[in-house]
C-alpha cells in the first residue's frame, strides 16, 4: 500500500525566483556576447593569445548563458505523459554541457600557448590594454547582475563561475598587456593565458562534479538514506522500521524520496506516514515523499534473528540495493 496524502509543495516561490533569474542570464548574455566579439577582434589585430583565450572563454560563458536561459524556460513547461517530471533536468543537462564545453576550451589554450612558447608571436600591447580593460568593465557589471538575489541555482552558479573565470581571464590580459608595453617581454602573454586555463579548468571540474552527481540521482549532501532513517526512527514514536530508502535529486535543490515504514502498530500507519511526510519536508527540504507502509500482520510469525523490530542504521546499504525487490 502507498500512502499518498496531499502534498503542499513549496513552488510558490519558485516563479518569482525563476522569473528574476531569467531575466539577469538574459541581460548578462547580450552584454558577454557582444563583449565576446569585440574582444575576439581586439585578440586577432594586436597578436594576443590572453586577448583570445579570453574571448574564447567568453564564446563558452555567452553558450552557457544562452543554455540556461534555455533550461529556465524549458524548466517551467509543465510535466506530460512522456515526461512526468517535466523538464526540470534540462537545467542540469545545460551545466554539465557546460563543463565539457569549458574542459576544450582549456585544451585549446593549452596547445596554442605551447606553440607560442616554441614560436613568440608579436604582441601590440596598445589596442591590447584597451581592449582588456573594456573587458574588465562589462565582467565586473555582468558579475554583479548575476550576483543579485538568488545564487545557489546551478545554472546561475554555472554562469557566475565563467564570469569569475572571465574577470580573472581579463585582468590577466592588463598585466601581460602592461608587462609587454614596459618590458617587451612577450611569453607574459601565453604564461597568463595559462593561468587563466587552470582557473577554468577548476571551475568546470566543480561543475561537473556537481552536475553529473544530480544526473546519476545522487542524494542531496544533507539527505542521504542512512541521516533519513536514523532521523525518522529517533524522532517519530510510532517508527518501529525504515526501510528501503531512495533519495535523489531530479535538479539543483529538488529532492524526491521514496521509503517503506513499518509502524509500530498497524493502526497508526495514517499518522506515522503523514509525520514521515512532514519531518523530510521541514527537516530535509525533500517536497515529494512516497511511503510504502510495511504492515505489520504476518511479520509475527517470523523469527527474531531477522531484526524485525529493528530501528538500527544496519544493513542500510543492502536494504538500499534491495529496493528494488520490494513486496509490499
Amino acid at each position: 500500500m502507498h500512502h499518498h496524502d496531499d502534498h503542499h509543495h513549496g513552488h510558490s516561490h519558485d516563479h518569482s525566483v525563476t522569473g528574476a533569474n531569467e531575466k539577469k542570464v538574459l541581460l548578462s548574455f547580450f552584454l558577454i556576447f557582444t563583449f565576446m566579439l569585440v574582444e575576439v577582434v581586439g585578440g586577432w589585430l594586436s597578436g594576443s593569445l590572453a586577448l583570445l583565450a579570453d574571448a574564447g572563454h567568453m564564446l563558452t560563458d555567452a553558450a552557457a548563458l544562452a543554455l540556461a536561459y534555455a533550461a529556465f524556460r524549458f524548466g517551467r513547461r509543465g510535466a506530460d505523459h512522456k515526461r512526468t517530471f517535466g523538464y526540470l533536468r534540462f537545467e542540469v543537462i545545460a551545466g554539465f554541457i557546460n563543463a565539457i564545453t569549458l574542459f576544450a576550451i582549456v585544451i585549446w589554450i593549452a596547445y596554442e600557448a605551447w606553440q607560442r612558447f616554441n614560436q613568440p608571436h608579436e604582441v601590440l600591447a596598445g589596442p591590447m590594454l584597451i581592449v582588456a580593460v573594456i573587458g574588465l568593465i562589462v565582467n565586473v557589471l555582468v558579475f554583479w547582475i548575476l550576483t543579485r538575489g538568488d545564487t545557489e541555482h546551478v545554472n546561475i552558479k554555472g554562469a557566475v563561475l565563467h564570469v569569475m573565470g572571465d574577470l580573472l581571464g581579463s585582468i590577466g590580459a592588463i598585466i601581460a598587456a602592461a608587462v609587454i608595453y614596459w618590458t617587451g617581454w612577450t611569453p607574459i602573454d601565453p604564461i597568463l593565458s595559462l593561468l587563466v586555463a587552470l582557473i577554468i579548468l577548476r571551475s568546470a571540474w566543480k561543475l561537473l562534479v556537481k552536475s553529473l552527481h544530480i544526473l546519476l540521482e545522487g542524494a542531496p549532501d544533507n539527505a542521504t538514506p542512512a541521516q533519513l532513517k536514523d532521523y525518522l526512527c529517533q524522532h517519530i514514536e510510532g517508527v518501529a522500521d525504515v526501510s528501503h530508502v531512495h533519495v535523489w535529486l531530479i535538479t539543483s535543490g529538488r529532492a524526491l524520496a521514496t521509503l517503506h515504514v513499518r509502524p509500530k502498530l498497524d493502526e497508526q500507519a495514517r499518522e506515522v506516514a503523514q509525520a514521515v511526510e512532514h519531518e523530510l519536508l521541514t527537516q530535509f527540504d525533500i517536497e515529494h515523499v512516497t511511503v510504502a507502509i510495511d504492515w505489520n500482520q504476518g511479520k509475527q510469525q517470523r523469527s527474531k534473528a531477522q531484526h524485525a523490530t529493528s530501528c538500527s542504521l544496519e544493513n542500510i546499504d543492502a536494504q538500499a540495493l534491495a529496493g528494488h525487490h520490494h513486496h509490499h
